[in-house]
């Protein structure tokens, strides 16, 4: 078996159109389907696209599918990480502050491997937007 990438990200949320206001205001994404009233797959659903710049065609970018259900019981640090530029923490920290999300302080870090924000969603799911690369992190860890 051959794993080309990843795929898509699929999380269940109690109010699409809630999660719908982060998607666009913080990840900046675009909605490209909703089910409506026919159920393809467990539940309503929409689609989304999260990437910067033009797209060749409607289906480059991330693939984020957002599911009706319900939410995590629990918040951990299971979490997703988006890269990003430094100045766009700023930016989406911001609209996360003015969307009143819990921010979780980021862990302790090094200099060189890059700056992170963390915010948890209305559902327990915890999402980083993170300004390093595994190439930072690694040249960073090794250098002591």
């Amino acid at each position: 078996m051959a794993i080309h990438g990843l795929s898509h990200l699929t999380l269940i949320v109690a109010d699409l159109d809630r999660m719908e206001e982060i998607v666009v205001r913080v990840l900046r994404g675009r909605r490209i389907y909703e089910s409506g009233g026919k159920e393809f797959s467990l539940s309503r659903e929409r689609f989304y696209l999260i990437g910067d710049g033009e797209p060749k065609d409607e289906t480059e970018g991330i693939w984020l599918a957002v599911m009706q259900g319900e939410s995590l019981p629990t918040k951990s640090y299971n979490h997703i990480a988006f890269s990003v530029d430094d100045a766009e923490i700023d930016r989406a920290l911001a609209v996360v502050t003015e969307l009143g999300l819990e921010i979780k302080p980021p862990r302790p870090r090094v200099a060189g491997e890059g700056h992170s924000l963390y915010f948890y969603d209305h559902d327990n799911h915890l999402f980083e937007l993170h300004s390093g690369s595994l190439a930072m992190r690694l040249q960073r860890y090794q250098s002591g």
